[in-house]
């Protein structure tokens, strides 16, 4: 709940006003994990809120940390068993966390391991919230830059993450700037122009990976819905109407997607666009045989794109010797439950 639809709550219990006010500060600015927790309110009142309502509160069933970056993955087990991955990662400009919007995904592509499973559900806005809670309390430092980038498709989530967002940037919360909150989408184009027209300020992240119809088709099905064209429509729509520059996410794979052709096609695509080209060598997954491109064509992939005047950077790895990449942890756990 925001905080005024906290405030209508309280009065219908029959509570002072101020109790909301009280409340919210224990959930979003000290993190507490539970009405117990809540030590200036009465037993009375504490308990009568454990009887009327639940508490998200995410166990932490697994965490590693690499030895290389000091990158945290979280797997947070909800209250009625479903898991989702986190990931906490130091950069110089502050601590960012990638968090998870739905247990399993149902977008299907091919490089992922969040879609092997299917979708279970969508996670509810307090889920997505108390994964960045959860890792505060848990590393005591704050974070400054937050991610939907994780398990799922955050737009097929669109109603859950609205809530996230107006949540997190709440100036009574963490109070999160939007500027420092990015979503990423596969490629959802209705939802795209939706979000569009929200006047939010978050950076989208658009999945491209592949600047060709037929090649797209063959690595995300999404593809066969909404062509490149279209998407690019829904692209210049959201950064007329937002001011932001929009993201394309382009995972390298070795002799699918990283010839000098495919680095050309790209950069017509991004050119006199306001973007810019996060270039990812793609994780390997056991179930795909997909190999990520050498670092030569890599760095040659980026200087063609130079080149041709475009904004680009390579993502920099995180955690990849604690299986860091979407899906790789949450899947080996379900698979040795299933053992």
């Amino acid at each position: 709940m925001t905080l005024s639809e906290l405030t209508a709550e309280m009065e219908a219990l029959s509570e002072k006003s101020f109790r909301a006010k009280q409340c919210y500060e224990w959930m979003h600015g000290k993190l507490a994990r539970g009405f117990s927790e809540m030590t200036n309110l009465s037993k009375d009142f504490r308990e009568k809120c454990g009887n009327n309502y639940e508490y998200t509160v995410a166990e932490a069933a697994d965490v590693r940390e690499s030895k290389v970056d000091g990158t945290k993955k979280f797997l947070f087990r909800f209250a009625d068993g479903n898991m989702v991955e986190s990931v906490w990662m130091q950069y110089k400009h502050g601590n960012s966390v990638c968090i998870s919007s739905q247990a399993g995904c149902r977008m299907g592509c091919k490089f992922c391991a969040s879609t092997l499973d299917g979708l279970v559900r969508n996670l509810s806005p307090s889920e997505m919230l108390e994964q960045v809670y959860a890792i505060t309390r848990l590393t005591g430092e704050r974070v400054s830059n937050v991610v939907v980038m994780g398990t799922g498709e955050p737009l097929d989530n669109y109603d859950n993450l609205l809530r996230f967002i107006q949540l997190l940037s709440d100036e009574n919360g963490l109070h999160i700037s939007q500027r420092n909150i990015t979503v990423s989408t596969c490629g959802l184009v209705p939802e795209m122009y939706r979000l569009a027209d929200e006047g939010l300020q978050i950076t989208l992240a658009l999945s491209l990976h592949a600047a060709t119809d037929e090649k797209r088709k063959s690595l995300m099905p999404i593809a066969s819905r909404y062509s490149i064209n279209e998407l690019m429509k829904a692209c210049d729509y959201y950064a007329k109407k937002t001011g932001r520059r929009i993201s394309f996410e382009y995972s390298l794979i070795d002799g699918v997607n990283d010839t000098e052709e495919d680095a050309e096609l790209l950069s017509a695509l991004a050119k006199r666009r306001l973007c810019h080209v996060n270039l990812i060598p793609v994780n390997p997954i056991k179930e795909r045989n997909f190999i990520r491109s050498d670092t030569k064509k890599i760095e040659a992939f980026k200087n063609k794109l130079e080149k041709n005047k475009i904004n680009v950077t390579i993502r920099r790895e995180m955690g990849r010797d604690i299986d860091g990449a979407c899906g790789q942890l949450r899947r080996s756990h379900i698979l040795m439950q299933g053992e």
